[in-house]
């Protein structure tokens, strides 16, 4: 068993006294991890930060086994060192797609928009309301579809109309129009006028709305465990 290419640090966690499990994001392969001897050392603590871009090979003799790595620096991200959002950032990236995604189960356009978002944090780009947050909700809501829970937002789930749209179901991830709603309005979640919702919720709305898809049906219904701390927005 053989796989060679570049891929994202998403992860490295210490293993016996030099080594480390690193595991990372390849366009081609998905979520690959496997343990780099003298990964521990501080030569190498530069090159398997979160978001850094190493070039891989890795090697198992079986299938299902761990495997090991070789890893040679192909592009650093140090501007994600440099700010404190940025770091933020890229943690919360990290640690969703070390949570949600399986090991060799490639998602090419999320790794595509995952690269284009560490991009953007990594130049210094600001994280208000006109720079990367946008990104980064954008990030959240193809993460959510990539893994089936993605949201409707296109129309009314009761009346199908588009106009209007004021709330979404917290089950379904459909939008609901307030005329739809009716009696049940305050069993919904309200739509920010950010994602097309008639209300005036603005950025700290959105999350609040992907958060909760986040927590309540990927990680809790369907992987039956709690988010990790970093993975909200």
């Amino acid at each position: 068993m053989e796989w060679s290419g570049e891929a994202s640090v998403m992860q490295a966690r210490r293993h016996g006294e030099n080594a480390v499990i690193l595991t990372a994001f390849a366009r081609d392969i998905g979520l690959i991890s496997g343990i780099l001897p003298g990964g521990a050392s501080a030569k190498r603590a530069a090159m398997i930060q979160r978001g850094t871009v190493v070039a891989l090979r890795w090697r198992a003799r079986i299938e299902g086994q761990l495997g090991t790595f070789s890893a040679e620096p192909a592009r650093a991200r140090s501007g994600l060192l440099a700010d404190a959002l940025a770091l933020d950032g890229v943690n919360a990236v990290t640690a969703l797609v070390v949570f949600a995604l399986p090991e060799h189960d490639p998602h090419p356009r999320l790794h595509e928009a995952t690269e284009q978002l560490l991009d953007l944090m990594d130049q210094g780009v600001p994280a208000g309301e006109s720079g990367w947050s946008h990104a980064y909700l954008a990030w959240e809501l193809r993460l959510l579809d990539e893994l089936g829970f993605g949201l409707d937002l296109t129309a009314c789930a009761v009346t199908g109309r588009r106009d209007g749209l004021a709330f979404v179901s917290p089950r379904t991830g459909r939008a609901v129009s307030r005329e739809g709603a009716g009696e049940w309005a305050d069993r919904l979640l309200p739509l920010p006028s950010l994602l097309g919702g008639t209300g005036n919720g603005g950025m700290r709305d959105a999350f609040t709305l992907t958060g909760h898809f986040l927590r309540a049906r990927m990680a809790e219904e369907h992987a039956g465990k709690s988010l990790p701390p970093q993975g909200t927005g």
